[in-house]
């Protein structure tokens, strides 16, 4: 029995090297994006772009490495989408915390989210988030996303008249994030691999043009001095922290318990007999999000873009390894991604945001008390440009609808409890 054998079990699965390696190659693909998307979206809470480039690539490689070795599960994890813009445009941005307290505040939610899991608290948790409010989480980060994407690439700009407006459409930045948005989409139809990470790079190709500075493609990683151990516990604890912190752990609770389920049932891992490792695969990826605030980047998580490397015959871990492995050579292509600007990523955005806005589907639009809080949980994420809000909105006025409306006993004490934070931070400390 070969190494490989031993440790993934790839005859129990019914899998081969093979399969493995040319699955963990669509995974990376699918995702690669990220190490050019989060960078941007970090630098501009003030974090060094060549470092948080470096920790993208160590957090993904380290977290899915623990994922595959330990819980010999096809998936993949990197910093999240989502994650990383709360990170950056209401933790630091609006409520004007440093980057190193925000990724204080993501060590704390890492060290909350470990104990739940190890507690079996999780599960709990998310048995008492209506299914409603689930959907709308993932659907209003969608659309909060695209706001952003709209704004990098300049299709939407400031208004004093009406807040925002259609910005100048003859810009460079605007044709090339419209061109590659629908390039990406076009690719996705047509089912090519890594569709997102090529109109990523064709519009970097094309911005060359346009006077972006080209400055080579490899080069030894830069230093991960300036964002190692730069945590700040202390800024991290002060005014208001409790709020941020609730809203990290609850963002990636639904984020990465949806996805490590949602992958391991399309890859047959659900099954009785291999439950087990769902709940090594729970721990992999708490641990993935404590490494990855010491290195320096927001919160890491487990990636629907596994699902790729699923379709094409991805089942254990041996996947996954081949995804860090390919995040670990990516680390020498620091200039590439240090010349992406930021409408080359808006397209990315845009795209993310289109697939998870489709969750708003599985609202129960027939149930009023249901469907009103599942909207105004999305659209408040946009609209006030803070995902914390949104939530806010969308628990406040679920256990509220449901109270006035005879229907108290339909809510778990689990949303009572955050409905009740989420005002109590309303009442006393005011929305920020």
């Amino acid at each position: 029995m070969t190494l490989l054998e031993r440790v993934f079990k790839l005859e129990e699965h019914q899998t081969s090297v093979r399969t493995e390696v040319i699955a963990g190659v669509t995974t990376f693909l699918t995702m690669a994006y990220i190490i050019f998307v989060n960078p941007n979206i970090l630098g501009e809470a003030g974090m060094p772009k060549d470092a948080v480039f470096v920790v993208t690539c160590l957090a993904a490689a380290l977290g899915t490495f623990i994922m595959a070795i330990y819980a010999n599960y096809p998936i993949a994890l990197a910093p999240g989408m989502g994650l990383n813009a709360f990170f950056t445009f209401t933790v630091v941005m609006q409520l004007h915390y440093t980057w190193e307290a925000a990724l204080g505040m993501v060590f704390i939610s890492g060290c909350l989210f470990l104990f739940v899991t190890v507690t079996g608290i999780r599960s709990i948790i998310i048995d008492g988030i209506p299914e409603s409010l689930r959907g709308a989480i993932a659907a209003g980060i969608g659309l909060f996303l695209g706001f952003i994407a709209l704004k990098s690439a300049g299709i939407v700009v400031t208004s004093k008249a009406t807040s925002v407006t259609l910005g100048n459409l003859d810009q460079a930045s605007v044709v090339l994030a419209s061109i590659g948005f629908i390039v990406i989409v076009a690719l996705d139809k047509a089912k090519i691999p890594g569709a997102i990470l090529i109109g990523i790079v064709l519009v970097t190709i094309a911005s060359f043009f346009f006077g972006n500075q080209f400055h080579g493609v490899l080069s030894h990683p830069p230093s991960i001095a300036p964002t190692f151990l730069k945590l700040d516990l202390k800024g991290a604890l002060s005014h208001g922290f409790f709020n941020v912190v609730l809203v990290f752990f609850l963002v990636e609770l639904f984020d990465a318990t949806g996805t490590l389920m949602g992958v391991a049932k399309r890859a047959g891992l659900l099954v009785p007999e291999r439950i087990g490792r769902l709940h090594k695969s729970l721990f992999a990826d708490s641990l993935a999000i404590f490494f990855g605030s010491l290195l320096g980047t927001s919160s890491t998580t487990a990636y629907a873009e596994s699902a790729a490397g699923v379709q094409a015959g991805g089942r254990t871990g041996l996947t996954a390894l081949t995804v860090a492995i390919l995040f670990l050579l990516a680390l020498f292509f620091a200039p590439l991604a240090g010349a992406v600007p930021e409408y080359a990523t808006a397209p990315a955005l845009l795209f993310v945001c289109c697939i998870m806005a489709r969750e708003l589907a599985n609202i129960d639009w027939d149930d009023i008390t249901e469907s009103v809080p599942a909207v105004l949980t999305a659209i408040m994420m946009p609209l006030t440009y803070s995902i914390a809000n949104g939530l806010a909105f969308g628990f406040i006025s679920y256990a509220g609808i449901k109270l006035l409306s005879g229907r108290a006993r339909e809510v778990r004490w689990v949303t009572w409890v955050i409905a009740i934070v989420f005002l109590f931070r309303f009442y006393y400390v005011g929305a920020e």
